[in-house]
């Protein structure tokens, strides 16, 4: 690590995150999950909420794909995602879901500032109607194949790579 100018797991909890952190909504693949905590490693952000029946360390599949970053990255668990995003914009975080809806703005037209949520839902469901209903908004992914839909962690990874990227700017 030292050799790849990496951050020590110390240095990585001290260090300054960006103010985003994931809700992960309903997530049925520990191997998705543990995936969304090497992205959250990778983009420096604060931290993961395991909602519902989403899979948490110690998961052998969430162990096995995050290769560590269970030790770096924050998270907790929670019951249920309203409430939390109750929680969240009170303490100042705008929540978006990710997902594909009505009147959704397009990942590259957002306008990423300030503390945010975002929601990543279930692989087959998506965000639940009610999550999406309580969100400040909801970001899409422009796709152009034949697919509608991605991996939820392969869909973390681009939103995530795209506002750190802006937020870092």
């Amino acid at each position: 690590m030292e050799l790849l100018g990496r951050m020590t797991p110390e240095e990585f909890r001290e260090s300054n995150k960006i103010p985003v952190v994931l809700i992960l909504e309903n997530i049925r693949s520990g191997l998705n999950v543990g995936s969304l905590f090497r992205t959250a490693d990778a983009f420096l952000l604060k931290g993961i909420f395991c909602v519902g029946y989403t899979p948490t360390p110690p998961h052998r599949e969430v162990l096995k794909s995050a290769l560590g970053a269970t030790e770096t990255v924050e998270w907790e668990h929670r019951d249920e995602t309203l409430p939390l995003i109750q929680e969240l914009k009170a303490a100042g975080f705008k929540c978006f879901s990710v997902e594909q809806a009505t009147n959704s703005i397009e990942l590259r037209s957002c306008n990423y500032s300030g503390p945010m949520a975002l929601i990543l839902g279930n692989e087959v469901d998506g965000v639940d109607q009610a999550t999406i209903a309580a969100s400040d908004g909801v970001i899409e992914i422009a796709q152009h194949g034949t697919k509608h839909s991605l991996n939820v962690a392969v869909a973390g990874g681009i939103v995530l790579y795209e506002i750190f990227g802006k937020l870092r700017s």
